[in-house]
């Protein structure tokens, strides 16, 4: 090979890692690069046996049903999976319903807003994010709204890059994130004037507990909405497909067990909630919300591409493309469970902690 090929190859090469990485990853629209992938707070030397230890947790599933065990289960996955998350999907880690005419962005900016109109909450007042991640639904939530939002996420990692985040945006002023189990929150009683949790509270192991304490921070009076991950009306359990589907969404999201949409406003009045609205956002004629995850196939392929040669060239840690693999594993699953209709991760419940709370 003389010298001008050689030279014209290695541009060629140099030039279409670049293409991938550069101009058609969507990182530097969404403030991660696919350079910077990382573990979060895992050293890149431990990625991988992090890996392997989430894993381990559904060899011996009991494990994930106590709670003691559950906060370490989640803080593991969300160090593997964030920067993974920012990189190919954006700053808000939840489905919202396609909108005919809207981008994916702006659909979700609309289903983050519905949350707070429905909350009822005035500019200046105090709410919580519980379960925030990176904070993009916090961050729309407060320029929508005006009001201080208070997040909290187990994930520390996940804490330095919503405040990063807040800063770029301008809205550190009213938005701020604490590093916390939201089953044991750092708030005094009765603290905020209104609570919203997007798509988070399938991490908990009892929904009765995490209900409770947001229930406790809870001013009397205001309203809590959540977006909950549950099995539908269509979900058969002596379907063996059907478990599969749900088994694979549970083992890479992280969840200790999905929940029957009727369990759910139950729970609520249990801890002492008043339910005032119910609706699955899912159902028609909501667009599909999986259309996202089905048109996002040619990107991952692009992507693990990406992911694996910044893993041989040690860029990115060991582990990074079993992680991404099992995110597209569990692309598969969501996209089988929102097309059989067993599956809703916006199943909304709106909740009011009465004005009077009984004193049993």
């Amino acid at each position: 090979m003389d010298s001008v090929t050689l030279y014209c190859t290695a541009a060629l090469v140099a030039g279409g890692l670049y293409w991938f990485v550069c101009v058609l990853g969507p990182a530097e629209r969404k403030g991660k690069r696919a350079l910077d992938l990382s573990g979060g707070s895992i050293s890149a030397e431990n990625v991988k046996d992090n890996y392997n230890e989430y894993w381990s947790f559904f060899r011996k599933p009991k494990e994930i049903e106590t709670a003691e065990k559950v906060p370490d289960f989640v803080d593991t996955f969300y160090n593997l999976v964030t920067d993974i998350y920012e990189w190919g999907w954006g700053q808000s880690f939840h489905f919202s319903p396609s909108l005919p005419g809207k981008s994916d962005k702006d659909a979700t900016r609309i289903h983050e807003e519905m949350a707070v109109d429905l909350i009822k909450v005035k500019p200046g007042q105090k709410i919580l994010d519980a379960g925030c991640g990176v904070g993009g639904p916090m961050r729309a939530i407060a320029a929508h709204s005006k009001a201080h939002v208070t997040g909290i996420t187990i994930n520390d990692y996940q804490v330095k890059r919503a405040k990063l985040h807040n800063k770029k945006a301008g809205l550190d002023s009213l938005c701020d994130v604490v590093c916390g189990n939201f089953l044991q929150m750092p708030f005094d009683d009765n603290t905020f004037d209104g609570a919203y949790s997007i798509e988070a509270t399938c991490h908990a192991p009892k929904l009765e507990e995490v209900y409770a304490e947001i229930y406790r921070v809870m001013k009397p009076g205001t309203l809590y909405v959540s977006y909950e991950w549950v099995t539908t009306d269509k979900y058969n359990d002596d379907d063996e497909e059907h478990k599969e589907v749900i088994q694979g969404i549970e083992r890479g999201d992280a969840l200790p067990g999905l929940r029957h949409y009727s369990d759910i406003a139950v729970t609520a009045k249990k801890v002492g909630f008043e339910v005032v609205q119910e609706k699955d956002l899912a159902k028609p004629p909501a667009k599909p919300w999986w259309d996202r995850l089905k048109m996002g196939r040619i990107a991952y392929w692009r992507n693990h591409i990406v992911v694996v040669v910044l893993s041989a060239i040690g860029i990115a840690p060991k582990g990074t493309v079993d992680v991404h693999e099992m995110l597209f594993k569990t692309a598969d699953y969501l996209s089988r469970g929102g097309e059989t209709g067993i599956f809703s991760p916006m199943h909304m419940i709106l909740c009011r902690k009465p004005e009077k709370v009984s004193s049993e």
